[in-house]
């Protein structure tokens, strides 16, 4: 079984905390139903990625995961002009590290975004609405796209910072 674009984002949100959170709660936090988390987390489990008894995630193996395998198989390349959310090393989490003044900041499409910049296509369809709800999921998802779009230096930072998260989550 291939794991989808999904499978990422619903990983990160149980690395924050949510497994003990139900399949529908998940989705209403992600913009997805609960079938669709459901599938989620079976192509997780199989994938090895989180624990099949306790739907913890297995921090080491997913950060492999993040920073070495979903560059590659959910590539992305900025597009053209559009207004959206800030993401990759425009967002907050990555903001005030880097100084991209030469370049348009990418963006999520979307029509409630205040930013112009180029056209990133979100991991899943409910990633603008999904970060809008829960800022700490913003961090991870703009973190993801920048090891997906990132120069060597954003990705190196982008790296770090995950690595930081996941271990402060674990740890709480």
């Amino acid at each position: 079984m291939v794991t989808k674009p999904q499978d990422v984002i619903v990983a990160l949100r149980l690395a924050m905390g949510g497994a003990e959170l139900s399949y529908a709660d998940l989705g209403r936090k992600l913009g997805m139903s609960a079938s669709e988390v459901h599938a989620a987390v079976r192509r997780l489990k199989d994938a090895r990625l989180i624990d099949p008894e306790t739907k913890r995630v297995r921090l080491e193996v997913f950060r492999n995961f993040l920073v070495h395998g979903v560059p590659y198989a959910f590539p992305a390349s900025p597009k053209q002009l559009t207004r959206g959310m800030p993401t990759a090393w425009a967002a907050p989490a990555l903001a005030d590290k880097i100084n991209s003044s030469d370049q348009m900041p990418p963006v999520w499409p979307d029509p409630a975004g205040l930013v112009q910049g180029s056209a990133i296509k979100p991991l899943y369809a409910s990633v603008p609405d999904a970060a809008r709800r829960d800022p700490e999921l913003y961090g991870l998802l703009a973190l993801v796209d920048a090891l997906r779009i990132g120069r060597a230096r954003e990705r190196v930072l982008a790296e770090k910072e995950i690595g930081e998260r996941l271990d402060r989550y674990a740890a709480a």
